[in-house]
């Protein structure tokens, strides 16, 4: 079976100008690629020279996950908060989690217009509990509110995406990415994250936040990891 190194492979395909600039990437951020490893994420911090792969099994590298994050963050409890919409927006956030959306691939959702106070979260017991757990272990590992649209990256056994509507204190629109029918543990440790990053920054930020009615906020290992621990020049923190 013909094998190839991974820098060899990205560069012949056009991916990275040469195999040292193919090896920059691969130590310095977060390779997806199309065959078994789809959907897992993982960073390579050295490159093994010995290190091949089976191109039958992994036939192209489709993305690499944009980890420049450069902007002015707040201490908001467990995250680090920004009201600058351009620092760490969704979509680059997600790239961290998940790999690229596969334009083929469909999606049908829906959610109930019923709308509900954060206050009277309406999980079950267990539910509740569960996400709790999640919540408390800093597992929403990103959040983020733009006007009344929200959106969430929540760790569990996979990476999983909530998106919710705000508006008047109340929320609607809330749908999760594991189809879980009725609320699941992530909505719970979404609406929990949300409850207590809104309460920090209107105690704290609210004329930030008034100004630009929007918040992203990330946990702060989770920062660190993909965003500061990866740079070798620059302004340190973010």
């Amino acid at each position: 079976m013909s094998k190839t190194r991974l820098d060899v492979a990205m560069a012949a395909q056009g991916l990275a100008e040469s195999r040292q600039k193919a090896q920059a990437i691969i130590m310095s951020g977060l390779v997806f690629v199309d065959g078994k490893l789809a959907g897992q994420r993982g960073r390579v911090t050295q490159v093994n020279y010995s290190f091949k792969i089976r191109l039958s099994d992994y036939k192209r590298v489709i993305s690499v996950a944009d980890i420049a994050v450069d902007g002015l963050f707040y201490a908001a409890g467990s995250h680090l908060v920004t009201f600058d919409r351009g620092v760490l927006p969704a979509c680059q956030a997600a790239g961290w989690f998940l790999p690229p959306a596969d334009p083929e691939e469909e999606f049908a959702s829906g959610a109930d217009d019923e709308a509900f106070s954060l206050d009277e979260l309406w999980a079950s017991d267990a539910m509740f509990q569960r996400g709790y757990d999640y919540y408390k272990r800093g597992l929403v590992r990103y959040i983020s509110l733009d006007g009344r649209a929200g959106y969430a990256l929540v760790e569990g056994t996979a990476p999983y995406e909530v998106e919710f509507a705000w508006e008047n204190g109340e929320i609607s629109r809330l749908v999760c990415s594991c189809f879980c029918s009725g609320c699941c543990k992530h909505q719970a440790a979404v609406m929990l994250q949300l409850q207590d990053l809104l309460g920090r920054i209107e105690g704290q930020y609210p004329d930030a936040y008034a100004r630009s009615g929007y918040f992203a906020a990330v946990y702060r290992q989770t920062l660190f990891e993909y965003a500061v621990d990866s740079r070798e020049n620059g302004p340190f923190p973010p």
